[in-house]
């Protein structure tokens, strides 16, 4: 799997203050990453070094393995960019603004046209194509932005909050839209976002940054079993009847910890995945299994664990 991102001890100072500290971040061709962290701790300076806005103070950033740095315009025309506070001219039709940001990509009028129907219908705002953006609500503005950044059909997106202040409607739409985005034109897309749910549903990876430094990353899986879980994995085992006999046969099995028991539920903390040890056990000592599953956490809990530890 190739890199689309790649950032080597990647610092960013502004006096005395290390707003991005030896960051080495890396994305994969199609994936949707989930960019999370505190204000402050440096995501948006991240963002303009990746775009080639701001320069680094040390160390090297690279777009499908052009430097963001020494080579800012092309990576500007492989990249999209929605900002958190997308601005559009609002005197001016969803069309006629789409028109004008193709032709500062120069995207001559002839193939513009076309291109501007295809992704005003891909939004969902082909409808209103004609309407002044004055008129549009904070949901539509933000779908026209997306038809913004896909205007030059990019092969990296970087989206800033890109469901903020949109009721659940309209966030589960562009979400839904984002995610289409990455499954069937193969765009890797980077979200930056305070709304961890969402960024949960959609994202294969996450990265989380304090203080300017990557403190973790990696699935939700991953991360839950490292800074929950200390590791270890947490397993529920629900049985027909839990005889004393069967209880002290699964403490005895190599690898559980900790038992928890509540009527037939029980609760392992694990060194491994101990599931076929588990059921066999069950099996032997003559009981029935009626569940096993491993615990699943939300990125919330992984999110607000880590910054109180």
């Amino acid at each position: 799997m190739s890199l689309v991102v790649e950032t080597k001890n990647l610092s960013k100072h502004y006096n005395d203050v290390k707003a991005v500290d030896n960051l080495n971040l890396q994305i994969n061709e199609g994936e949707i990453y989930g960019f999370l962290g505190p204000n402050g701790a440096g995501k948006t300076t991240t963002i303009l070094m990746l775009l080639g806005l701001t320069e680094p103070t040390s160390g090297e950033v690279r777009v499908f393995g052009y430097n963001s740095t020494r080579e800012p315009l092309k990576v500007k025309r492989i990249t999209g960019y929605l900002p958190e506070n997308v601005g559009f001219y609002e005197d001016l039709t969803a069309r006629e603004n789409l028109r004008y940001i193709a032709r500062l990509n120069r995207i001559p009028d002839k193939e513009s046209k076309r291109k501007i129907e295809e992704v005003l219908s891909k939004v969902g705002l082909l409808e209103v194509a004609d309407r002044e953006v004055s008129k549009f609500s904070r949901g539509m503005k933000q779908r026209l932005g997306i038809a913004d950044v896909l205007i030059k059909d990019p092969k990296f997106v970087i989206l800033d909050e890109p469901t903020a202040g949109i009721d659940p409607e309209g966030a589960h739409q562009i979400l839904e839209f984002i995610a289409k985005m990455s499954r069937e034109q193969g765009i890797t897309i980077l979200i930056s976002s305070h709304l961890l749910h969402q960024v949960q549903r959609i994202c294969d990876r996450v990265g989380i940054i304090s203080k300017g430094k990557l403190v973790a990353q990696g699935t939700v899986d991953k991360l839950g079993t490292e800074i929950v879980s200390k590791g270890q994995t947490m397993l529920e085992v629900q049985v027909s009847e839990l005889t004393p006999k069967l209880l002290e046969a699964i403490k005895q099995i190599e690898g559980v910890n900790e038992v928890t028991s509540s009527g037939n539920l029980l609760r392992l903390r694990c060194t491994r995945d101990l599931r076929a040890e588990i059921s066999r056990t069950i099996w032997e000592n003559g009981g029935f299994l009626l569940g096993l599953r491993s615990q699943d956490y939300t990125l919330e809990e992984i999110y607000l664990r880590y910054f109180r530890e």
